[in-house]
């Protein structure tokens, strides 16, 4: 038998779940320029995507509860690579270059751009990837790009709106709809938005129990 009832304890069991994953231990094992430096593929992986700026690395941090775990700086672009970290020996969350930051040489880009499409087609035991789309701004034409090559590379994703305390009161739940909205049609995308704020931690601890979900979900 199910109910509001259940369905609370449920929810609440994921946020504990959540809270507990992130306590853990959380340290840097691996960072890859070039496919061939990628560590071996082993256990779940979680991936980090979003554009330059749109603070990644920030809520990486948040998620955490470390401050430095994530290197925060405001240049853009700064993360030229992807970086790999341990948690709670549970999974790896990866870090992911920033994509849509064009002051740099367009032969990097063009190697970074090969470098995570070669990751994201390859990589067996990627759960997920959770895409950081600004909230103040929503979906824009570079985000759509790269959902249209997750979803051609049939990887499973979900939308992460950041900088949510930037938002009105009024505006969000119009934000989260139509971000919602613009994923309906799309086949690898999750369809729960979610709103947060490193910030404020609004709705860091929502993230992490979607991720405890996933983990559950896998058996890890």
């Amino acid at each position: 038998m199910t109910g509001p009832d259940t369905d609370d304890a449920d929810a609440a069991g994921l946020v504990e779940a959540g809270r507990v994953l992130f306590a853990g231990s959380a340290d840097f094992y691996a960072a890859a320029q070039t496919l061939d430096r990628l560590p071996p593929m082993e256990g779940v992986e979680i991936a980090f995507a979003g554009r330059s700026n749109v603070g990644k690395s920030s809520l990486i941090n948040a998620l955490t509860g470390r401050n430095t775990l994530a290197r925060v700086s405001h240049t853009p672009g700064r993360t030229q690579q992807l970086n790999f970290f341990r948690i709670a020996e549970r999974f790896a969350l990866v870090d992911m270059p920033g994509y849509g930051y064009a002051a740099v040489e367009k032969a990097k880009v063009e190697a970074w751009t090969r470098l995570i499409h070669a990751y994201l087609k390859g990589r067996a035991n990627l759960a997920r990837v959770f895409v950081l789309i600004d909230g103040r701004h929503g979906l824009k034409s570079i985000d759509t790009d790269v959902l249209d090559g997750l979803d051609k590379a049939a990887v499973s994703y979900q939308v992460v709106l950041t900088k949510g305390d930037a938002l009105k009161k009024g505006e969000v739940e119009a934000r989260i709809r139509g971000v919602e909205a613009g994923l309906a049609k799309r086949p690898a995308a999750y369809p729960q938005v979610l709103l947060t704020s490193s910030r404020d931690d609004s709705g860091v601890a929502d993230l992490r129990a979607a991720v405890a979900r996933l983990l559950a979900e896998r058996g890890a």
